[in-house]
């Protein structure tokens, strides 16, 4: 077998995805073993793959790879969103492109183009996927528009409107002009942007006075219908019973009385205009106030626009303020910082607008996921920090707005049968609305033909919210062996950017249909930010490709850099150079393979004793590395556990473990440290594979024949067994002794192939356990244990023992006494500095803590040195 010099990436990474693939290792039914379930949240269906979803399904494929390993029927279900809103936009645009309106198409005809646009876009990000090592399960893939999937969704809405949660009414909502449709409260970012407040004029009826109005929007005046004032006002006791004009437009509006204004605030006096306010709204309600909509659904002006009609709410927002000037009807303007609703899909600028739509009624639906992760537990989020986030919006929560102005999407089954708003029944399908409006009616003469569907389509939130069961079936039959058998879930893992979207609306809709949490453990990454802390984002340039740093360190090699520095919740700082450091590891185990491949065995030597003695140690190091990464995956701190492994394979494994059992230069080994050293390299694979799938599963095929059910992928994680700590301890004491020998081999230029004599005064009664590896790695010819200091020796000190290299002739004493006496001399000096800094009192209260705690080092590592030298000086007289 020839094993190549370097590790080729690509090709190994094409070949065991294949294998992995054609022996359909991924794929899961159910069976007597105990599931383990991933359901990926959906990326949008057109999408492609970035940093965050590089992030993201890593720790997913961490985490069922490891389940995998553990002998649970782990099933990791994958598949895309129709994203509603950015799939329609990106369909329309593609159709003006081509010169052809959606307005011109009918419902049918455009759901064609955009059923053909995912086609040909959609499912990429999934492809991207499989070059990261996703081992999902394929053959379970799920689209939310799936038919099944969609029906699970018709089947919610009629269900959840039979139970009375679902009502249509006319309701201030929020309305995006530039993807024109509603959204509901959750996608309205807030934003502060410095504007413009608007001080105008309105004459009084019938008098030459006027009263003053504050605005941000001046060109919604032509929506005015009322001035209002607080009646317990003095300063406008004479405008009781009058009324007002609209400057521009001319329309006399009465002046109302109401205590919601507040006397301190602004003049006043308050525009009223119920049809682009909810707080003019509620207003005009009370007061039985004429409702007048001044705005086209993109946001410009209509017919009550007047010589506005038809340009943009900002251009018209510009020039009626010149207007107003110039007919002395702006008082002045100041500048004034204002939180403005943006839309979190299109970042156009809501606008409030009163429209029939549908809603979900959430006070009672919220109450079991207010339970199950607040009071009871049993749904935990990490990091527990979020729960206050959480609790802050289901504490908080208004009815959610379901439907949209939109194509794409789950058409709202909502059957029209007359003219009037209550004239509808709701109904899986048209042949049953069909049954229930002749029921409602008593018209037996109805026809399908007569039922008129609601155009709107539901929000993408609404399918996905039941995600984890309708990709098995749950919705539509709830019975089912998959459904039983999977759900609920175990793991979540997404971004705290959606824990109200998603997460909590997935948690409200499992225990509505099932009585049961659609998971137990919701992983909330961080953002992936660049070093200076600010967002990815294409317009920035500071976002790398992912498939360009997979081609450049390696799948394995950009899984580790992003997880070495990926806590959970916390943003990530992501550096190209964590790639390289993955890269740079994925090499080292490399080398380290080739290496024990590389040792020619004999079966006829017997074991050193430092190689026997190195097997017990890293047994015992591996066994308490284990517990560490079973206790840091419990506590989903991902990083951490595989900063364990990472410190294992290549500080105790590379560094110690493989130097301690290197045969001599052209000498073999035995046979029986290499089966340990090799078997010790298995369970570092075992370990590893979850983080690094292809490396290791590349060297476990080299290692040894492997039958089909042999692959690492569905090998055994390794046992916890019980361990000796003490070795551990006792190693850590001798690592510092060939940490000695090697440092005074370096200072002294005596080159490792001379052999040299070691005497100990053991004054810590350290265990001589170690001795022989000491021996080995130091080459030392006699290690003797002393009573008394050796004179004509270098020495150094492990803790309260001291160790002593005899000089031999190579070394001259009294240049050696020069150099010492010279370095003591510029040791004290520095000592001096550092403690003269310390005395001072301005500095000790003034300085920073860290400033302090380094300074305070700095004394003693100097005092610690000199120790040192002034030891190897007594040594040489």
């Amino acid at each position: 077998m020839t094993i190549p010099a370097q590790f080729d990436a690509k090709t190994i990474e094409n070949k065991w995805y294949a294998y992995w693939m054609k022996n359909n290792y991924f794929h899961s039914e159910p069976d007597h073993r105990t599931p383990y379930t991933i359901v990926i949240p959906p990326p949008n269906v057109t999408g492609v793959l970035h940093m965050g979803h590089m992030l993201n399904n890593t720790i997913q494929d961490v985490l069922i790879r490891r389940a995998r390993l553990k002998g649970f029927n782990a099933c990791w279900v994958p598949g895309t969103d129709h994203a509603s809103i950015a799939t329609e936009a990106k369909v329309v645009a593609k159709l003006k492109s081509e010169g052809i309106n959606k307005a011109d198409l009918s419902r049918e005809e455009f759901l064609k183009h955009a059923y053909e646009w995912t086609d040909k876009y959609g499912g990429t990000i999934l492809e991207q996927l499989k070059q990261l090592g996703c081992s999902c399960d394929w053959e379970r893939t799920k689209f939310t528009m799936d038919p099944d999937m969609s029906a699970s969704v018709i089947r919610s809405f009629v269900d959840l409107y039979n139970k009375g949660f679902i009502y249509r009414g006319y309701r201030m909502v929020n309305w995006d002009p530039e993807a024109k449709t509603t959204l509901s409260d959750e996608e309205v970012i807030y934003e502060e942007q410095q504007g413009k407040l608007y001080f105008l004029k309105y004459k009084i009826e019938g008098s030459e006075d006027f009263l003053t109005v504050a605005t941000t929007r001046p060109e919604t005046i032509f929506g005015d219908t009322a001035i209002c004032i607080n009646p317990n006002d003095e300063r406008f006791t004479h405008l009781k019973g009058k009324k007002a004009i609209v400057p521009i437009c001319g329309r006399v509006i009465p002046i109302i009385e109401d205590e919601y204004v507040d006397i301190e605030f602004g003049t006043g006096c308050l525009k009223v205009t119920p049809a682009h306010d909810m707080n003019d709204k509620t207003l005009g309600e009370k007061h039985n106030l004429e409702i007048v909509d001044i705005f086209n659904e993109d946001a410009t002006l209509n017919s009550f626009g007047l010589h506005y009609q038809g340009k943009d709410r900002f251009v018209v927002r510009a020039e009626i303020a010149k207007e107003l000037e110039t007919i002395g009807a702006l008082a002045k303007t100041e500048t004034h910082l204002n939180k403005v609703g943006t839309s979190e899909r299109t970042k156009a600028v809501i606008e409030p607008r009163l429209s029939d739509q549908w809603f979900l009624k959430m006070e009672d639906l919220v109450k079991p996921a207010i339970q199950s992760v607040l009071v009871d537990g049993e749904i935990k989020l990490h990091p527990k920090r979020f729960e206050n986030t959480y609790a802050h919006w289901l504490n908080n929560i208004r009815d959610w707005n379901i439907s949209r102005q939109l194509w794409w999407g789950q058409q709202i089954p909502a059957y029209f049968y007359g003219d009037g708003k209550e004239d509808f029944v709701v109904a899986e399908s048209i042949e049953e609305a069909l049954v229930l409006a002749k029921e409602k009616t008593n018209n037996q003469q109805l026809r399908t033909n007569n039922l008129r569907q609601d155009v709107d389509a539901l929000d993408t939130w609404f399918s996905s919210w039941l995600w984890p069961m309708s990709v098995f079936g749950g919705i539509m039959n709830p019975e089912n062996e998959d459904f039983k058998y999977y759900y609920p879930t175990n793991d979540l893992v997404t971004g705290p950017d959606i824990l109200f979207f998603w997460v909590a609306r997935m948690i409200i809709a499992g225990y509505e249909y099932t009585g049961k949490k659609p998971f137990t453990n919701v992983y909330l990454t961080g953002l992936v930010r660049d070093k200076q802390r600010r967002k990815m984002s294409k317009s920035l340039g500071n976002s790398p490709e992912p498939l360009e740093l997979i081609e450049k360190f390696g799948a394995d090699g950009v899984r580790v850099g992003l997880l070495l520095s990926a806590s959970a919740g916390n943003d990530i700082m992501f550096d190209e150079e964590l790639c390289n450091q993955g890269k740079a590891f994925t090499n080292k185990i490399w080398n380290a393979f080739k290496l024990i491949k590389g040792w020619e065995v004999s079966n006829s030597i017997s074991q050193p004793e430092s190689s026997k003695v190195a097997i017990e140690w890293y047994e015992a190091k591996l066994q308490q590395t284990l517990l560490e990464i079973e206790d840091n995956f419990e506590k989903y701190r991902i990083s951490d556990a595989l900063m364990g492994i990472y410190k294992l394979v290549w500080d105790d494994f590379c560094s110690w473990f493989l130097e301690m059992i290197k045969p001599a230069y052209q000498q073999p080994i035995d046979s029986l440290t290499l089966a340990k050293a090799i078997a010790m390299l298995e369970n570092n694979l075992k370990l590893l594979h979850p983080f690094m799938p292809f490396l290791t599963e590349e060297i476990w095929q080299l290692l040894a024949e492997r039958k089909l059910e042999e692959a690492l992928i569905v090998s055994t994680w390794p046992e916890i067994m019980p361990f000796n700590a003490q070795l551990i301890s006792d190693f850590e004491n001798t690592i510092e002794v060939i940490s000695g020998i090697r440092t005074i081999r370096k200072d002294k230029n005596i080159l490792f192939k001379d052999p040299i004599e070691l005497k100990v005064v053991n004054n810590d009664e350290v265990s001589a356990y170690f001795d022989a590896v000491v021996t080995k790695l130091g080459n030392i010819t006699s290690l003797e244990y002393v009573s008394d200091k050796v004179n004509g020796a270098l020495s150094f000190r492990v803790k309260s023992s001291e160790y002593f290299i005899p000089i031999t002739g190579s070394i001259n004493v009294e240049e050696e006494k020069a150099k010492l006496t010279a370095e003591l001399v510029y040791t004290q000096g520095f000592l001096k500095s550092v403690q003269s800094k310390l005395a001072n009192e301005k500095f000790v209260n003034g300085a920073p803590e860290k400033v302090l705690a380094n300074e305070r080092q700095k004394e003693a590592d100097a005092l610690s040195k000199i120790a040192t030298i002034e030891q190897s000086l007594a040594g040489l007289k």
